[in-house]
């Protein structure tokens, strides 16, 4: 682990996307509420929520942090049979919160996959990034 106990607290931001590409009548099916497993997208925000707080349990050296807030969205794209996520994650700390801005991200795909996979077994997971992230001696470092 990185020694951040010499660094002062700032405030903290980080901003990641993904995106899940499937059939258009699975997303059809996704908007309209009828995937068996149920509610897609509830079940991914939720999912995504919890995979941030628990970060440092699952990525090694990941520092434990407070985290102030989480935000999971989602735009459907109905044009590319896309779900688009973001995901801000928000702390005042000694360390960033990018590790948990894109795992959030990675566990809302992965849950919208494993939701939908029943009906569309050509889904894939495509474009997960850091956009933007803020605080600390970098500043505000915008990728997109």
């Amino acid at each position: 682990m990185v020694d951040v106990t010499g660094k002062p607290d700032t405030q903290r931001e980080a901003v990641a996307k993904g995106m899940v590409r499937m059939q258009a009548s699975t997303l059809d099916q996704l908007k309209t509420g009828k995937i068996p497993k149920g509610d897609v997208l509830a079940a991914a925000q939720l999912a995504g929520i919890m995979a941030a707080k628990q970060t440092p349990h699952i990525i090694p050296l990941c520092h434990p942090i407070p985290i102030g807030d989480i935000k999971v969205e989602f735009n459907l794209d109905e044009e590319n049979s896309t779900v688009e996520i973001t995901t801000t994650v928000k702390s005042t700390g000694k360390t960033g919160v990018e590790m948990e801005a894109l795992t959030a991200t990675a566990v809302a795909a992965l849950t919208i996959y494993d939701m939908c996979k029943i009906v569309d077994p050509s889904l894939r997971i495509e474009g997960i990034r850091l956009i933007k992230k803020s605080g600390g001696k970098s500043g505000v470092v915008t990728l997109e």
